[in-house]
């Protein structure tokens, strides 16, 4: 619940602080006196927009804070959740500056506006006379009926796969948009991966082909010239060979004499084997050379292909066109891989779609099971604020897309009067008819709901003497489970408070500023009894302000 505000510079506030109590309590006051800039300020903290034509002050920043009584309402989870500190009563500030930036604090810690508006669901509803309006709303009547149906978790489950859902569903549209463009390169990419795959490429075989290749265009004169040279190391009567044979006989025969000699013996004998084997490798390297018109045509083709490859892929070498070949590969496999991951999330897709149907279908059937029980309490309560001839029907059809709310929508019908045919609230419904409505439905759903506190904004719009006196006694009855705040210009629903606020204008300085302060009782029976004169309150009015306050 609410314990305590403390407001500076905002709006006619220049520096205010009020303490709240449980039960009802009743906020009064003069016509512009401030009371609906209290809401303002509490919708600030509850993450409203910030605005920086509301501070007082443009030379200071507005600071506003509240502290909630949070210990019987299991709230340690979001504290834990947000990293924040669990306090049993925990202070929410907002500051705004006089450029409109604001920021915000739980327990002194920094948080985001999600954070802060996500915490102040679970603690304050504020009831602007605007939010009767909301009742036209379709969501507005889907979140009272499962407000009834209390399947708070199944919704959050419904809730979560549907997020999952439309997450993958998006996955599944991005493949397939890739699955499509990649259909229309694939067959290219076959193509060259097929070319290079199909010229059996190595690396480093490029200058080996040239090599061979220019051998053998060239064997001829090879074989001619190695025939030549052989001939002249080994062949006919004037060799070189024969002529060393004969050097090295005479070295021979007088390297006794001297060493120098044996020594010139040994290297003519030495050079003599060398260049027999030299003219035994070019004879066997003239007998392996042999024109081969057919391998010539062989090799011819290879290299003009890898020359065309090269060509085609701007490269100069096989190694490149390997790696070109590697990556077309790759290219390749991923579009299988891409089919199977289509494949993959199609079927996930489909068991996620199928199990999201039958939690739908539980959520419509709750919904369902408590449409009568709602129509009819809140028919018993229309009647009970002078409406007896009023009720309300309420429609659920299926719509035809699902939506993370489920597959239902949910309209409010409503019949002012005996015989009157069942319409749209809008079209059927007065102004004090719709707020009236609105809190038959609030305190129906408050029976349902762990929220601390709601605020009503002058609900009692449209109503007077004995359905005010309803309209007060409703709001005392919800107030025995939690903390009713209302602001009212009606002297029956005040004197239902157990406790009352009185917000005044005050003159300062030249300037105009609110204020508010705590009514005792005789405080009390005085601001009643000017609600029930309209002015200085009469002997009459006083007397009928104690009654008031008696029952």
């Amino acid at each position: 619940m609410l314990k305590h505000l403390s407001v500076q510079n905002y709006a006619l506030i220049d520096k205010l602080e009020v303490d709240f109590s449980d039960g009802l309590t009743i906020i009064t006051g003069e016509t512009g006196a401030g009371k609906s800039i209290l809401l303002g300020a509490l919708g600030l903290v509850a993450g409203g927009r910030a605005d920086s034509q509301s501070l007082q002050d443009k030379t200071s920043k507005c600071i506003i804070e509240a502290s909630f009584s949070i210990k019987n309402y299991s709230l340690k989870t979001f504290f834990d959740t947000n990293e924040l500190d669990y306090e049993t009563v925990t202070n929410i500030r907002r500051e705004i500056n006089s450029e409109g930036k604001s920021r915000a604090f739980i327990n002194d810690t920094p948080v985001t506006l999600s954070q802060l508006k996500e915490l102040a669901e679970y603690l304050i509803d504020i009831h602007s006379q605007h939010q009767t309006l909301s009742l036209n709303a379709s969501n507005f009547q889907l979140s009272v009926v499962d407000a009834y149906a209390n399947h708070t978790d199944v919704l959050i489950e419904f809730g979560a796969s549907f997020k999952k859902f439309k997450l993958l569903e998006k996955q599944l549209k991005e493949l397939l948009n890739r699955e499509s463009q990649a259909k229309k390169e694939m067959d290219y990419f076959q193509f060259q991966f097929n070319e290079l795959e199909v010229a059996n490429l190595k690396a480093g075989e490029q200058l080996g082909i040239e090599q061979e290749l220019e051998t053998l265009n060239n064997a001829e004169d090879i074989k001619l010239n190695l025939s030549k040279a052989a001939i002249g190391l080994n062949g006919g009567e004037q060799n070189l060979l024969a002529s060393l044979k004969d050097i090295k006989s005479i070295l021979s025969s007088f390297a006794k004499f001297k060493p120098e000699i044996a020594e010139l013996h040994n290297r003519v004998n030495t050079s003599f084997l060398e260049l027999k084997d030299i003219a035994n490798e070019l004879e066997a390297l003239e007998q392996d050379i042999v024109y081969d018109p057919k391998r010539i045509e062989i090799l011819s083709e290879k290299i003009d292909s890898i020359y065309r490859l090269e060509q085609k892929h701007q490269v100069k070498t096989i190694e490149e066109l390997i790696v070109i070949k590697d990556e077309l590969s790759s290219k390749l496999l991923d579009f299988n891989s891409l089919e199977a991951e289509i494949e993959k999330t199609t079927k996930e897709l489909n068991a996620l779609n199928k199990n999201l149907k039958a939690i739908a279908e539980k959520i419509s059937s709750n919904r369902k099971n408590v449409i009568p029980t709602i129509e009819k309490e809140i028919t018993s309560i229309l009647a009970s604020l002078s409406m007896p001839n009023a009720a309300l029907k309420i429609e659920c059809t299926e719509v035809e897309l699902m939506n993370s709310t489920g597959v239902d929508k949910i309209s409010f019908l409503f019949s002012a009067n005996k015989g009157s045919d069942f319409k749209e609230l809008s079209k059927v419904a007065s102004g004090g008819e719709l707020s009236r409505l609105m809190l038959s439905i609030k305190s129906l759903i408050a029976k349902h709901t762990a929220l601390p506190t709601i605020i009503f904004d002058e609900i009692d719009t449209g109503v007077s003497g004995d359905v005010a006196d309803k309209v007060g006694l409703i709001m005392n009855q919800m107030a025995a489970s939690m903390q009713v705040i209302t602001i009212t210009h009606l002297p029956q629903i005040a004197s239902k408070g157990v406790s009352h606020l009185f917000v005044y204008k005050l003159d300062k300085n030249n300037k105009t500023y609110s204020n508010i302060k705590k009514l005792s009782v005789e405080e009390r029976v005085q601001e009643i009894a000017k609600m029930l004169s309209s002015g200085t309150p009469t002997a009459s009015a006083i007397t009928n302000a104690k009654e008031l306050l008696k029952n």
